[in-house]
């Protein structure tokens, strides 16, 4: 049987270890598909547990040279420890201290600012026999592993340096005569400056990055529970399910649950992206990580830690953000043969600057510094830095992605598809417009009074939404006795003051409507009232757009997409909402499988579809589109069928989808472009002689920082 299992991987330098562990899971014949991300330091294999175990995938990654540990889905993403400055990254720090005064010195002319070359050397012995042990053990795994990484670079050209200048201290002509000239200082502070980059990237990508620490501080860590009939304030891994806990005014909720008591407004926000708080009453529902802004409520727990909302959330944004995008191709082919590439140009450096100006002290600088601006760091950060980001602000506005695939792909939407029913419209009927017969005697408060007397004794949907109507008018309904149901007809009954009340079909109640101008009255629902069988009048019902729809409709016509009703409800109803939204693709009278092979026909056209549906009959048409959005709570075919699930019911939401997919690809983009042109870049200009090693370290520490900068402005891009 296929399963699929996280692992946090330890030890990871570079997009080239991920690439190397990728490469050895999927020779495997057991595993399906196995994808590392470098930027998560996660990877994710689906395998056949039949033939192996996920202890047995542990050792084949360890035996690669790096740890892997596997993330259970039970328990949610811990914490991540906020990274310090190790004693050895300080110890670090201390001994470039002086080589960075000597080489000010040298800069200005003070040549005496430098410490003696023995001091030199002592020092730099120091990080390149003990400090430096750590780059050491990653090289020579990588090496033994088939593929070399970014610390194969630095090492060989941090020892090249190092080797160099005790020959030239000890060994070489000059050195008797005190003018030998060695270059310490230059491995010294390329190590001081790849370790302060690693020490950057390690921090930002544990904590500006991910979302996940931000989420797990919704959760209270102590909470009032009701034991014994006495209120008791306890960790929250002692909570059961069953237990009644209190929130108050400026706390969280701290599971799903039921309210048994008490009142109050709710902001949550962080699951469903709506800012506006919700009232809470005895018998709603409560969501984990929620904040009562108002009121006091006690409510007994139904779901705890993972099993929460919020806890899918956390485990499916963690599972999003470890996936792969398929544009990362590009940078993992490039990793492959990078380090191997690198290491070419600058052995044919070493060369040709030796034969050029006969210096090979010259050329070895050259060849060095070839070895340590390259950065495949850069390249194995741009995407992964980027959909960790995208994915975050999309959860934050109550949008959850499948994976980085669904992701990209949605940024290439140009055509979407809508069901009607729940999707542009409330989902239920609603009076639309009323009609009174001249000279009956009853006005439009008495005619929804008598209607809903008789309503109130059927079932009906469209009895539901008259009574409802009347109550919101704050209407008194009179008692209505005898009631009687015509089968495909209506209801009839005795209304108390009035007489015999009829509602329900036209003919039922002895009604010609007249010519309305209003085009409702020909794609609603109509139920007629008459009174001891004179008809009064009658109400036309149709299921309600949401507030928020024309406005959503605007915003994916702004950005060039096509929108397209696809409803199984008939053509007049589903043309008369697409006027009203100025959409110009209706279609109605649609089956499952029509609005399947619709969608095909529109991607066989070169669109690239996105479907939106909350029924089982949209599921077809899910699966068949290029990206899909299931609304949360429909059913279960259509969230599981979906590439990513909105959390309200709202094409708002779909807007705000589309827009975070193309901020996020167009950042990767920048982030591709700038890794390739700083190695396009730096590479030629450290071979030419035009940065010495020390500045080229400093580079290739920066290059990094800069993509996952790049990734972070994702964070306060506004969605449009």
């Amino acid at each position: 049987m296929q399963q699929k299992i996280r692992f946090q991987i330890e030890g990871m330098t570079c997009q080239a270890c991920a690439s190397r562990i990728e490469k050895v899971l999927n020779k495997k014949d057991f595993v399906e598909l196995a994808g590392v991300n470098f930027a998560s330091e996660e990877a994710q294999v689906t395998f056949d547990d039949s033939k192996i175990s996920a202890a047995d995938i542990v050792k084949i990654i360890e035996k690669t040279g790096y740890g892997a540990k596997e993330k259970t889905e039970d328990a949610l993403p811990q914490p991540e420890e906020t990274a310090h400055v190790s004693w050895r990254l300080w110890l670090l720090f201390a001994i470039n201290v002086p080589f960075l005064i000597g080489m000010a010195g040298m800069m200005i002319g003070k040549h005496d600012w430098m410490i003696p070359p023995v001091w030199q050397f002592a020092l730099a012995s120091v990080v390149q026999l003990w400090l430096v042990i750590p780059f050491y053990k990653s090289a020579w795994a990588s090496i033994k592993g088939g593929l070399a990484n970014m610390d194969v670079l630095v090492t060989i050209g941090t020892v090249s340096i190092y080797l160099y200048s005790v020959y030239m201290l000890f060994f070489s002509p000059h050195a008797a005569h005190g003018m030998a000239h060695v270059y310490f200082e230059v491995g010294v502070m390329v190590i001081g400056f790849v370790s302060l980059g690693k020490f950057l990237e390690h921090r930002t990508k544990k904590s500006s990055l991910n979302s996940l620490g931000l989420l797990l501080k919704l959760t209270p860590t102590q909470v009032n529970v009701q034991r014994n009939g006495e209120w008791k304030q306890l960790p929250i891994d002692q909570v059961q399910i069953g237990d009644l806990i209190r929130a108050n005014h400026g706390e969280r909720i701290a599971a799903d649950g039921i309210i048994e008591s008490g009142s109050g407004w709710a902001d949550e926000s962080h699951l469903t992206g709506e800012s506006n708080p919700e009232e809470k009453k005895a018998g709603g529902k409560v969501l984990a990580g929620a904040l009562i802004t108002e009121g006091s409520v006690v409510y007994r727990a139904t779901q705890l830690g993972s099993q929460t909302l919020l806890g899918d959330m956390m485990n499916a944004l963690s599972e999003a953000q470890g996936s792969k995008a398929p544009i990362a191709r590009v940078a993992d082919k490039a990793a492959a043969v990078f380090v191997p590439t690198v290491v070419g140009i600058a052995l044919l450096t070493f060369i040709a600057t030796w034969l050029i100006k006969g210096d090979w002290t010259l050329a070895l600088m050259h060849a060095v510094a070839v070895l340590v601006i390259a950065c495949p760091c850069a390249l194995g950060l741009a995407t992964p830095a980027a959909i960790m980001v995208g994915m975050g602000k999309a959860v934050k506005h109550g949008i959850w992605f499948k994976d980085a695939a669904a992701m990209e792909e949605a940024a290439h939407v140009d055509a979407v598809v809508l069901d009607k029913t729940g999707t542009l419209t409330e989902g239920r009927p609603q009076v639309a417009a009323v009609y009174c017969v001249p000279d009956s005697g009853f006005d439009e408060d008495a005619l929804y009074r008598i209607a809903a007397a008789v309503e109130q004794n059927a079932a009906h949907p469209l009895a539901r939404a008259i009574v409802s109507a009347a109550q919101t008018r704050s209407l008194e309904i009179p008692a209505a006795q005898n009631a009687q149901t015509v089968v495909g007809a209506g209801i009839a009954a005795e209304v108390e003051g009035v007489g015999l009340v009829k509602a329900g079909k036209a003919e039922f109640a002895e009604l010609t409507l007249p010519k309305f101008s209003d085009g409702i009255w020909e794609i609603a629902s109509v139920v007629a009232v008459s009174v001891n069988g004179k008809p009064i009048g009658a109400f036309a019902l149709a299921d309600a757009l949401k507030a928020d729809t024309a406005e959503a409709i605007g915003r994916l016509k702004k950005h060039g997409i096509d929108v397209y009703i696809m409803s199984g409800d008939n053509q007049g109803t589903v043309e008369y909402v697409a006027k009203q939204l100025g959409i110009a693709h209706a279609f109605g009278n649609m089956s499952p499988r029509d609005k399947a092979a619709e969608v095909q026909k529109l991607k066989a056209a070169g669109k690239t579809v996105a479907m939106v549906g909350d029924g089982i009959n949209d599921a077809p048409a899910l699966a068949a589109a290029n990206v899909s959005f299931a609304m949360k709570g429909g059913v279960d075919v259509a969230e599981h069928t979906a590439s990513a699930t909105l959390m309200q019911h709202s094409v708002n939401q779909l807007a705000d989808a589309l827009s975070v997919s193309r901020a996020t690809l167009k950042n990767i983009k920048q982030n591709l472009f700038f890794a390739f042109f700083y190695n396009i870049l730096g590479i030629p200009l450290a071979a030419l002689g035009f940065l010495n090693p020390v500045i080229a370290g400093a580079a290739m520490a920066a290059s990094s920082v800069s993509v996952l900068g790049n990734a972070l402005r994702l964070k306060r891009v506004k969605i449009d």
